[in-house]
Parts: structure tokens; C-alpha cells; sequence
């Protein structure tokens, strides 16, 4: 799949830790189609932030090859790096990171900001994206004004709001209620049948599930399906 939309080859990450050398991830190899909902599912320790953020382009590996849409990622210069992090890449974290002072509108607005749109385009888009995640009647409501599950979706907006090519979720459902949660993947699926891909990282079997695949990471190694560890 070299050509493909996503793929990695032997990925390795290591840290030096106490003077000793940790390694995180053990030789990681990973497609991804385009339009697909892969969850990485694993316990804590198990290397799946780490991996996170080397998706993400937040973070470099040790070795091995990452594409993402054909380019090798480790060919890029920080600011090719930081323009596919704002603009190819959504991300969406467990504790959201909406900025208290902004109303919800304002929140979804800032990646718009940086990525140079326009004032009245930025503002359009993001009321766009509020309506399509159901918060057409909360966009000018405070964090404080949200309850988690509000939030959350001000957070998917936000993310959806450069149009990028992949969203990627942290433990979307991590600072939420069950049923709250519940209501959140329903709306990541609905992301994914109108052909968003989805990399979403989760410690959690059941939020898991919702997507159409799953990996497991245990001890920085990667395998199809659920292992016993995950």
C-alpha cells in the first residue's frame, strides 16, 4: 500500500529513560483505507498513545516508514509537518480543550483562524459544522454552558471544521457518561457512512466495537482483532 492512503512499516519508538534505552512501540506495521473506522484498542502502557501521536504527526519514530496519502512523512520539514496537522488532520481528545472565554462558535472557528480563512467564511463553516453535529441552538453558549456530551460534539466540530482527511480520537468517550458516550459513537459512525475516516484510540472493548475494525497494541506490538491483554 505504499501509494495508499495510510500505512506504516516497522515503526519503532524509543526513549531514553534513567539512561536506558525504552522501547515503546516493537516494529509496527499498519494500513489504512480510505473511509475507514479503525479503532486502536489497548490498556494503559500499552504504546497507544505513542502511537497516536506518531499518526498524528505530533511525534517522529525512532525508525521505520510512515505515508500518509503517499508522502513519507519523515521527508517533511516542521512546517509541511504543522500544515497537515491544521489542515489534513482532526483531532478530538477526551477532555475536549475548549477554550472557557469563546463561545462554542468561536471554539470551532480558531482551526479556521489559523488555517488563514476568511472572517465570513470561518464563521459559516463553523456554523455548518455545529448544525451537522446537532448544536444549531447552542453556538453561542459558554464551555460552562455545556454539559460533557455538548462539549464533546463543539470538540468533533471543531475538528471537522478544516474538512481533513482523517480524524483521530483519543479516548473520545473517556470523560463521559455511558449513555452520553453512546450518542457520540453513534455520531462518529454517521462521520464514517458519509466517508470520514476515523483512527480512534480507546482502552474501552465497547466503544471499540462501534468501529468497523480493530487493532490491538500490547507491549508496543500490534494485532489484528482483540487480544486477550486489550
Amino acid at each position: 500500500m505504499d501509494n495508499g492512503f495510510f500505512s506504516m512499516r516497522g515503526i519503532v519508538k524509543q526513549y531514553v529513560m534513567g539512561g536506558e534505552v525504552q522501547t515503546i512501540l516493537k516494529g509496527i506495521d499498519l494500513d489504512i483505507d480510505e473511509g475507514e473506522f479503525l479503532s486502536v484498542l489497548g490498556p494503559s502502557g500499552s504504546g497507544k498513545s505513542t502511537l497516536m501521536n506518531i499518526i498524528g504527526c505530533l511525534d517522529t519514530p525512532t525508525s521505520g516508514e510512515y505515508r500518509l496519502r503517499g508522502r513519507v512523512i519523515r521527508d517533511l520539514d516542521q512546517r509541511q509537518l504543522a500544515r497537515i496537522r491544521s489542515r489534513e488532520i482532526g483531532f478530538i481528545f477526551q477532555q475536549f480543550q475548549l477554550l472557557p472565554r469563546l463561545d462554542a462558535l468561536k471554539n470551532v472557528e480558531l482551526p479556521l483562524v489559523y488555517a488563514g480563512v476568511p472572517p465570513r467564511e470561518r464563521t459559516r463553516r463553523a456554523e455548518e459544522m455545529l448544525v451537522r453535529v446537532g448544536l444549531k441552538d447552542r453556538m453561542h453558549h459558554h464551555q460552562n454552558q455545556l454539559s460533557g456530551g455538548q462539549q464533546q460534539r463543539v470538540a468533533i466540530a471543531r475538528a471537522l471544521a478544516t474538512n481533513p482527511t482523517l480524524l483521530l480520537a483519543d479516548e473520545p468517550t473517556g470523560a463521559l457518561d455511558q449513555a452520553t458516550g453512546e450518542q457520540v459513537m453513534a455520531l462518529f459512525n454517521e462521520l464514517n457512512r458519509e466517508g470520514r475516516t476515523i483512527v480512534m484510540i480507546t482502552h474501552d472493548l465497547k466503544i471499540a466495537r462501534h468501529a468497523t475494525r480493530i487493532v490491538s497494541i500490547l507491549d508496543g506490538e500490534l494485532s489484528e482483532g482483540v487480544t486477550a491483554g486489550a
